[in-house]
């Protein structure tokens, strides 16, 4: 794509693309030497392949990057050529719906403070019938109906049955969302029967995951419930200055990866940037899911 003064507007650099040198420091910021997946990618979906997902991204506590879990889901399935739906269902903050290259459905599926079940039946009959993958991100004001829902009607299990394979995604995170956002996932995995797989997604951009001193690994929410925890994927505090800002830039305007990548807005280093970032999760994802 060229310029208004016609010169050759950079993109973003092919995975295959060698580091630049000094890139490795930048690499471990954003990656580090942490656990990132419980399962090897050989033991995940490697021999599953062919066989359809559905994603729900569902956290009880608001404002923690549920949104943003649910569109790298959708764009990671995509970058491997999968046929992927995406459904925003949040009926508060409609985040995902408003990135257009996803090509995101809105379903609102709550009247007033009860959920619409009729609306609800009709989508897991599409998750049923179509063959696809979904992505399916919800909204905290549901959380509890939504989960009652599930429940009372064993879609998992229902969709387990089809052939598909339910994975549910729930994002914790540092700051002042740290302890809800923890009792969000002690319910969750709770709830969720055995079929589902559990990934968890630490979203170190507001704080450490911490409680007195101890990593979640060390918590006794995780201690209990680590047999149901299919993975992890890490969201690293990024450098503000650089990194954070082109991530917050790209998450603003709500675009992929893929538009950056055609942008003349963002310049070589910010695509440069915005590559590692994806690069890491790309990798984190592709052992989990």
């Amino acid at each position: 794509m060229k310029t208004k003064e016609g010169n050759q507007q950079p993109r973003m650099p092919d995975q295959e693309t060698r580091e630049q040198p000094g890139s490795q420091n930048t690499d471990r910021q954003n990656s580090g030497n942490q656990k990132t997946g419980t399962i090897s990618s050989t033991q995940s979906q490697r021999s599953e392949q062919g066989i359809n997902q559905v994603h729900w991204v569902i956290q009880k506590k608001g404002g923690v990057g549920k949104s943003l879990a649910a569109s790298m889901i959708a764009q990671f399935l995509r970058s491997r050529g999968d046929h992927v739906e995406v459904v925003d269902t949040d009926p508060s903050n409609a985040t995902l719906f408003g990135y257009k290259a996803l090509q995101a459905s809105r379903l609102d599926l709550m009247d007033g403070t009860l959920l619409n079940e009729a609306k609800f039946d009709a989508l897991i009959m599409r998750i049923l019938s179509e063959d696809a993958n979904f992505v399916v991100d919800n909204g905290a004001s549901s959380f509890i109906p939504l989960n009652n829902y599930l429940i009372e009607n064993s879609v998992i299990d229902m969709i387990a049955e089809h052939g598909k394979q339910v994975v549910v995604h729930t994002v914790i995170a540092g700051g002042s969302s740290l302890m809800d956002s923890l009792h969000g996932f002690a319910d969750l995995v709770e709830q969720m029967p055995g079929q589902a797989r559990m990934v968890v997604w630490l979203n170190d951009h507001f704080g450490k995951i911490e409680v007195d001193g101890l990593p979640f690994e060390e918590m006794n929410v995780y201690l209990k419930n680590q047999d149901r925890i299919h993975g992890i994927v890490r969201l690293p505090k990024q450098n503000p200055a650089t990194f954070g800002a082109d991530m917050e830039r790209m998450l603003t305007a709500k675009l992929t990866f893929d538009e950056i990548n055609l942008s003349s807005d963002f310049d070589l280093m910010k695509k440069s940037r915005l590559f590692r970032v994806r690069k890491d999760i790309y990798r984190q994802l592709e052992e989990v899911v």
